[in-house]
């Protein structure tokens, strides 16, 4: 029979489900992902490894997104358990990652754990679950509050037989709520539900993370079995490591563990559950409640920590008051921390500059530039490049400046830059997906438009330069960020053009025929009208009034103008492409449209009034009156267009049925 069982446990397969990094919501998430936050000196990772490992688990397989070679240089683990690492570079789902992990083996089980999880039930409880509800996938729930029959919130661990995989689609994202579980109960599968003797301590944010921690200090005998180091100190549930120094003034209240190194100050009050880590360093008259304190973490004197997760190596700065937060390791506090140590080893002992180095502040600064050299390469070469492209194009740049402050035609270009951060400032999470693989055709592109715009200051063809400014940063995101990425701003990009100037000869070919075209529609508009209206050239008689078409009335502003407004709700709403080249054709006719609308309204107006004064104001802000017009246009249109593509949306009951046993 013990023959059977080891058998049985060899062709078990257990499957982490790391996932990613929790990029914007919390710091210390975005630069370490969960599965790798301590629990009572080792990762949450490698305490479930060992576990594993414990209860006879040959094969294990973390899945994660692009956090791999991290975790495997994380974590050490006993040659017993054949570990394997799978990356993926897309999103695959948490049944995806069951079919990538699962691979063409033919395993009798397979255990789905998330890697952030702090007490792992043990492997017998799960079989006898699984083979007790007879199905082919087990989902197992936490005790509700108070009774261990209810079901409580999920656990984020599933048992399937390797069948499951016949329900999986071969690639592509696939989740096991909203995708496998429907799939197995349209196929007449059956799913079952059982519940954990206790909570497994899964987490995914600071909050539960603290929550895990915290039945984890209650557990006191396995916090006797991990702190075998520790000793145990009075009445309350504190563990204290031989090597820590702790000052008798402090009052500490349990659960509280203190690790190696770690030097609480006189008058600090500790309520827990609380975890000091490795040479955590607390100041004079500081509190720190229900928080965790990672390794090598400074807290000054004068400070209140409730909630908390303090990183690696982070300071707390002196009187800061810190509550339900995470304080991630940054640069400033880094520098603190450096100088304190060096400060200390200066005080403490009588040694020179190559013992200084080799001793606590070398650790630091090595640990500073290997935790941040992936964040602060991206930058440095960033900026680099952004201000050697300033001072290459600063004297075109400041050429457009002054095209877009005179000409009433071309001032429109001044918001395009501003606009286009906007648009990629909105789309910044989709951005952030893209891994960066530079391309060296970016930096091809970039050396044959430096040859165009030679061209242009050597034949004097201001168009040309100007056209390259726009075409050298689209090189330069190639060229930094690869072809992924470029095709994700593309449209971005090409937006950038218009803020250009018109080419001379293109401007002069289409000044006279708008022009003309101006003063004929405003003329037909008036004869509509009933007036009696007679045009010479660009010239319009109404009644006894006079009205010019002059050339800075051809339309021209309001065509670049309503080009900017297009292009960019164009790049923000949501449609199909064919919709949005409608929208952006139609604003040439709409710019016509509500030109002749300002001609006809102030040669109305010049029959009635007179003088310079009101001229001026028909002439300066008849145009922007068209703007809002020309804007409900657009949204029209848009409206009209969703109208007429868009079907009607029904929504019936889905019923899914479970078969009975």
């Amino acid at each position: 029979m013990p023959h059977r069982q080891s058998l049985k446990r060899e062709k078990i397969k257990a499957i982490l489900l790391a996932g990613s990094r929790d990029f914007g919501r919390c710091l210390v998430a975005s630069c370490r992902p969960t599965a790798l936050w301590p629990i009572v000196g080792k990762s949450v990772l490698e305490e479930l490894l060992q576990h594993l490992s414990r209860q006879g688990v040959k094969h294990t397989v973390i899945c994660s997104n692009g956090d791999g070679s991290l975790m495997e240089e994380s974590i050490h683990t006993n040659n017993h358990l054949e570990l394997k690492f799978l990356d993926e570079l897309l999103p695959s789902g948490t049944a995806g990652c069951i079919r990538d992990a699962a691979g063409s083996e033919t395993d009798e089980l397979l255990l789905v754990f998330p890697a952030s999880i702090t007490s792992p039930p043990k492997i017998d409880v799960l079989i006898q679950a699984h083979k007790k509800g007879q199905s082919d996938l087990t989902v197992m729930f936490n005790p509700a509050f108070g009774n261990g029959k209810l079901l409580g919130e999920s656990a984020g661990i599933y048992i399937c037989q390797t069948s499951v995989l016949e329900h999986i689609p071969k690639e592509g994202y696939f989740d096991i709520k909203e995708g496998l579980i429907p799939e197995l109960l349209r196929a007449g599968k059956t799913v079952h539900t059982a519940v954990l003797p206790s909570p497994a301590g899964n987490f995914r944010d600071r909050q539960e993370y603290l929550c895990a921690i915290s039945n984890c200090l209650e557990n006191t005998t396995k916090l006797s079995a991990d702190l075998k180091h520790c000793r145990r100190r009075g009445s309350q549930v504190v563990w204290i490591a031989s090597d820590a120094t702790v000052d008798p003034s402090a009052r500490i209240y349990g659960p509280v563990v203190i690790m190696d190194g770690a030097r609480i100050s006189e008058d600090v009050v500790i309520l827990g559950p609380t975890v000091i880590g490795r040479d955590v360093s607390i100041g004079k008259d500081s509190v720190v409640v229900n928080s965790v304190l990672w390794d090598g973490a400074q807290v000054v004197p004068n400070c209140e920590i409730q909630r908390c997760i303090i990183d690696y190596n982070a300071t707390v700065r002196s009187n800061t008051v810190a509550k339900e937060r995470a304080i991630p390791l940054r640069p400033e506090g880094t520098l603190v921390s450096l100088a304190n140590s060096a400060l200390e080893i200066a005080k403490n002992q009588t040694c020179g500059l190559q013992q200084i180095f080799e001793s606590r502040l070398y650790n630091l600064i090595q640990k500073y530039v290997q935790s941040h050299r992936p964040k602060i390469v991206p930058w440095f070469v960033g900026s680099l490049v952004l201000i050697v492209f300033l001072w290459s194009y600063w004297p075109g740049l400041i050429d457009l400046w002054n095209i877009w402050q005179r000409s009433d035609e071309y001032s429109s270009g001044l918001l395009v830059p501003f606009l286009a951060v906007y648009i990629l400032w909105s789309r910044r999470h989709d951005i952030a997906q893209c891994p960066i693989n530079p391309s060296v055709w970016g930096l091809v592109a970039f050396v044959a438009l430096q040859g165009v715009r030679l061209f242009g200051l050597f034949f004097l063809y201001g168009s040309a330069e100007n056209l390259s400014i726009t075409l050298s940063i689209a090189a330069l995101v190639l060229m930094l960020f690869g072809w992924q990425l470029f095709r994700k701003v593309s449209m971005v990009l090409l937006f950038l053009c218009l803020m250009l100037p018109w080419p001379n000869r293109v401007q002069a070919a289409a000044t006279l025929p708008l022009q003309h075209w101006a003063t004929s529609s405003a003329v037909f508009c008036l004869e509509v009208m009933g007036y009696e209206v007679m045009q010479e050239g660009n010239i319009i008689h109404i009644g006894q009034a006079t009205v010019a078409v002059a050339e800075a009335c051809n339309g021209l502003r309001m065509i670049t103008a309503f080009f900017v407004i297009s292009g960019l709700v164009v790049l923000l709403v949501k449609r199909e492409w064919w919709e949005k080249l409608i929208v952006l054709a139609s604003s040439l006719p709409i710019a016509l449209l509500c030109n002749t609308g300002r001609l006809t309204i102030t040669a109305l107006a010049f029959t009635v009034l007179s003088g310079e004064h009101w001229e001026k104001i028909f002439h300066d802000y008849g145009g922007y009156a068209m703007m809002p017009l020309a804007v409900a246009a657009i949204v029209a249109e848009i409206w009209l267009l969703a109208k007429l593509t868009m079907l009607p949306l029904k929504e019936e009951a889905i019923i899914i049925a479970r078969q009975k046993l």
